[in-house]
């Protein structure tokens, strides 16, 4: 079993059909959207959901953090908090919580959830592990290697970008990969490289017939229950600013404000995903997501995608 915690909808997009994923999801609409789908998932608050149930079943952990706090769109508290990330992780991974009482000291609310992955796999130890939020935190997800490789882990982190793994825009993650099984490297880029396939444009994944480099980062997201930086407050206008329509309108594309399917595109999904709740939600469901083409290249390095479909239900 695949236990996904801060869910979203974006790695389990990437992985097979049928694999035995369960995610972990507060928003009641991105809960919608994952069961429409085709994704298990159990609406709660991962903070306060027991490991215990997992234990003996749970092979395999994902997670993407909330990274407003750490990311250009919030205040940047996040990052004066990272001492008290750092001291969270290091006492969940010797099985001391303290997370309540560190929390408390943190001037962004969400900081703390980054360490939270760190207590699954503790009482867990799944045979691979797959994280990922925005650059800044790559200084944590190394901490994470490090414990990881005491514990037998082959384990990497580093920084990736979406556009050289085929997406339709420039998308630059932290992510780590962890595995028991097997060693593990960052994937190779797939695009961009010499005698490999070319960037793929924003007007090319989109369809709007106009091929160029990728586009500036989509982003969406600023909540509570976890994934990226926001695009602005969440409205079209904040979308069309973050993809820029306008520098495209300038070219003679077209001046139109992206719709919530052509944002999808964007990010890497397949047509016809059903995104629920009303439209500015909507947006923040395609932003907030791990882009499925680069989940899937982190997801290969780490041996999930084989796997996964040797499981598959």
């Amino acid at each position: 079993m695949i236990v996904h915690g801060f869910a979203g909808i974006g790695w389990s997009e990437a992985l097979p059909l049928g694999s035995r994923e369960v995610g972990l999801e507060l928003n009641w609409q991105a809960c919608r959207t994952r069961i429409a789908a085709g994704h298990r998932t159990i609406q709660c608050d991962v903070t306060q959901y027991p490991t215990h149930p997992f234990k003996g079943r749970a092979t395999s952990k994902i997670d993407s953090p909330p990274c407003p706090g750490f990311g250009k769109s919030g205040k940047g508290l996040g990052l004066l908090d990272l001492p008290l990330v750092h001291q969270a992780v290091e006492d969940l991974s010797r099985g001391k919580d303290t997370r309540a009482q560190l929390d408390a000291a943190c001037l962004d609310e969400r900081s703390i959830l980054t360490a939270e992955p760190m207590r699954w796999h503790y009482d867990l130890q799944p045979k691979w592990i797959a994280m990922e939020q925005v650059p800044s935190v790559l200084p944590v997800w190394e901490q994470y290697a490090g414990i990881l490789q005491r514990w037998g882990y082959s384990a990497v982190a580093g920084v990736l970008d979406a556009a050289d793994y085929g997406l339709g825009q420039q998308r630059k993650r932290a992510v780590l990969i962890a595995s028991r099984l097997q060693a593990v490297t960052l994937p190779a880029p797939t695009h961009g490289g010499p005698g490999q396939p070319p960037h793929t444009s924003m007007a090319e994944a989109i369809g709007w017939g106009y091929t160029q480099r990728p586009a500036p980062t989509v982003t969406g997201g600023g909540t509570a229950t976890g994934g990226a930086e926001p695009f602005g407050n969440g409205s079209r206008q904040g979308m069309r600013k973050a993809i820029g329509t306008d520098r495209w309108a300038d070219r003679g594309i077209r001046s139109l404000t992206p719709t919530v399917a052509e944002c999808a595109a964007l990010q890497g999904f397949r047509p016809g995903l059903d995104f629920h709740g009303r439209k500015g939600q909507q947006y923040l469901q395609v932003g907030n997501a791990v882009p499925p083409p680069l989940a899937r290249a982190v997801l290969e390095a780490a041996g999930a995608l084989t796997q996964a479909l040797a499981t598959a239900a």
